[in-house]
């Protein structure tokens, strides 16, 4: 499920590419959450993480019910993907929970910055709960990508029941399994990155994984933004996943369904549903933090520039149980 792309020399200052594959269409909309919302991490924990959002953020959210990407007015994008391997651990009773729908938005809430998020980290003790994904009901195993307006990179994955940290600018692509590290072992064994073997062209995650590396490293910088979003949908649409049955049992080569371009400097969403020929965006800096609203992707309509589209709605209802 999904692949990431971070690419830092655009010539048009930090981008962020994401592809949403997954076997079903996912209700997916954009909702503008306004800073000063509160927030219960969970509600059937007897010790829930709880939190003040200081930050407004643009977020997509499956099924009206988890933030799954994401951006903040100052710049911090995070984005949930895919991994089979995640394991939570086991309940530890002294330490907040917070549900994994909800765990995106915590960073997007409280931090400006990749650096303000592992202070958090070290910070704000808590402890991410897995939860029942409610159309397969099958646990949702998945890490987390999140990068700033200066280029920083921070991916989270849990293991083992261990938080395991890689933050480094050079961590740009990020797909599903294997884990982390054992991706950029993989990756040494192709052209271009110190092996011989040619680039992969299957959908599997490992091999997109070294492709989307590839072609991220030499896009050329461009000359205008427009170009620029371009350019990153070029790679982005090399790694995703065609149109097809998809296999109930291998959620991570699912179709792709919608994918998105984060302009971190500028703060513009870009939203292209696989579904649609159209592509919308939303520029951040002209959005009403101060209170929620919601646009309806269903809306057949939607073209270009949908900042004035967003309506008044109340706040999502996070799965947080």
């Amino acid at each position: 499920m999904c692949t990431r792309a971070l690419w830092n020399n655009s010539g048009q200052g930090v981008l962020v590419g994401r592809n949403m594959d997954w076997r079903e269409e996912m209700d997916t909309n954009l909702w503008v959450l306004p800073r000063g919302a509160q927030r219960v991490g969970h509600d059937r924990d007897p010790l829930p993480l709880t939190w003040t959002a200081r930050h407004g953020s643009l977020v997509a959210t499956v099924w009206d019910g988890a933030t799954s990407d994401g951006v903040n007015e100052h710049g911090l994008a995070a984005h949930v993907l895919w991994l089979a391997e995640t394991d939570f651990g086991d309940r530890d009773p002294e330490v907040p929970a917070l549900a994994v729908s909800l765990w995106p938005q915590l960073f997007l809430d409280l931090c400006a910055t990749v650096e303000q998020c592992v202070a958090l980290i070290a910070e704000m003790p808590f402890q991410v709960r897995p939860l029942i994904e409610p159309r397969s009901q099958r646990a949702a195993t998945v890490h987390l990508a999140l990068e700033d307006a200066t280029g920083d990179s921070l991916i989270i994955e849990h293991l083992d029941g261990r938080a395991v940290l890689h933050h480094d600018r050079a961590h740009t692509v990020m797909t599903n399994s294997p884990p982390y590290d054992r991706q950029l072992e993989l990756r040494e064994r192709y052209t271009g990155f110190g092996g011989d073997l040619p680039l992969p062209g299957s959908t599997e995650a490992a091999d997109r994984f070294v492709r989307a590396s590839y072609y991220l490293d030499r896009l050329p910088p461009a000359a205008t933004p427009a170009r620029a979003y371009a350019a990153l949908l070029s790679v982005m649409r090399n790694a995703a996943q065609p149109f097809g049955e998809p296999d109930p049992q291998r959620p991570n080569i699912s179709a792709t369904i919608w994918r998105t371009v984060t302009d971190l400097r500028q703060r513009r969403y870009l939203f292209e549903s696989c579904f649609s020929p159209n592509i919308v965006w939303t520029d951040l800096d002209q959005l009403d933090f101060t209170r929620c609203h919601k646009l309806d992707l269903a809306d057949p309509g939607l073209l270009g520039n949908v900042t004035a589209r967003y309506t008044l709605a109340d706040p999502p209802t996070f799965i947080v149980s």
